[in-house]
C-alpha cells in the first residue's frame, strides 16, 4: 500500500495503511483515499478529489505487486500452526474468511499447508461477490460448508477490527488476538524484540481497541483459545464435548 501510494506522489503512513486492515483489497484502498489527510493530499497534488477511476489504478498495481510476494509472507505466525492442529484433533472444524482475492489465497493457502496449517474450508470475497469485511457473508458460507446450524456454536478468531466487526455481524462469537496482530502493526521478530513494559502497553492498547470494536473476548495468542472455548461453553451451559470453531 506504501508503495502503490508512494508511486502515485501521495505519501500515507503506516498506519493510514493498516486502518483498514482485512478488508478486500480494492475497499481498502477506496478506504484510505477516504480519510481525511489523504483526500486532501490527493487533491493537492491532482487538482480533484480521488475517483473511481483512480481506486481502479490503485488496485491494478497493487494486485500483481502482492502476487509476486505474497508467498513469502504466508507462513503460519509462531506455533498457531500445532494449535490448530491439535484443535483439529479434538473435533473442532476450521474455517477461513480473508481480505485477499482467490488468486492471492491460492498462494497463500499452499504455502502454509506446506508449512502445517490447512483450514476445513476457506472463503474469499470474490467468491461470494465482492462482499469482504464487515460483511457477515465469508463466515456464513463457512456454516453452510462445515455444516454448523448455530452461529453460537462458531467463534471468529482475528487481529483485524473489521474481523471483530465481521464476527458481530454474523452473530458469532468474536475474539482479537493480539500477538502478531495487523492491528499491533508488528512482526514477530519486532514483537519479540520490545521490553515486557513494552508488550504489556502494546496488549493494553490492542486489547482495549478490540474490546471498542465489539469484541467478546481477546487473547494473547492462539494457544489462549482453548480457554475461551470453555468460558464459552460454560455461558451456553455446554459441556466440552461440542466441538466446533470458526
Amino acid at each position: 500500500f506504501l508503495s502503490i501510494f508512494s508511486k502515485k506522489g501521495v505519501e500515507i503512513t503506516e498506519e493510514e495503511a493498516r486502518k483498514p486492515m482485512g478488508m478486500l483489497k480494492y475497499d481498502h484502498i477506496k478506504e484510505i483515499l477516504a480519510f481525511p489527510r489523504v483526500k486532501d493530499k490527493w487533491a493537492e497534488v491532482y487538482g480533484k478529489a480521488p475517483e473511481k477511476t483512480d481506486i481502479d489504478e490503485l488496485y491494478e498495481n497493487f494486485e500483481p505487486a502482492v502476487l509476486e510476494i505474497i508467498d513469502k509472507y504466508s507462513k503460519p505466525f509462531g506455533n498457531n500452526a500445532e494449535i490448530i492442529k491439535k484443535l483439529k484433533d479434538e473435533g473442532y472444524k476450521i474455517g477461513s474468511t480473508t481480505g485477499y482475492t482467490k488468486s492471492m489465497m491460492d498462494i497463500v493457502t499452499r504455502v502454509a499447508e506446506e508449512n502445517g496449517y490447512k483450514p476445513d474450508f476457506w472463503i474469499t470475497p470474490d467468491l461470494i461477490g465482492n462482499y469482504g469485511r464487515p460483511y457477515p457473508y465469508m463466515i456464513f458460507q463457512n456454516l453452510i460448508n462445515l455444516e454448523i446450524m448455530n452461529v453460537k456454536e462458531a467463534v471468529k478468531i482475528g487481529d483485524t477490527i473489521v474481523d471483530i466487526e465481521e464476527g458481530r455481524n454474523a452473530g458469532v462469537w468474536s475474539v482479537g488476538v493480539i500477538e502478531g496482530s495487523s492491528l499491533s502493526g508488528l512482526s514477530e521478530e519486532e514483537f519479540n524484540s520490545l521490553s515486557a513494559e513494552e508488550k504489556k502497553e502494546l496488549r493494553l492498547k490492542v486489547k482495549n481497541e478490540y474490546f471498542k470494536a465489539g469484541a467478546h473476548y481477546t487473547i494473547d495468542n492462539l494457544s489462549e483459545i482453548f480457554n475461551i472455548i470453555e468460558l464459552i461453553n460454560i455461558r451456553l451451559g455446554k459441556n466440552t464435548t461440542d466441538r466446533t470453531s470458526e
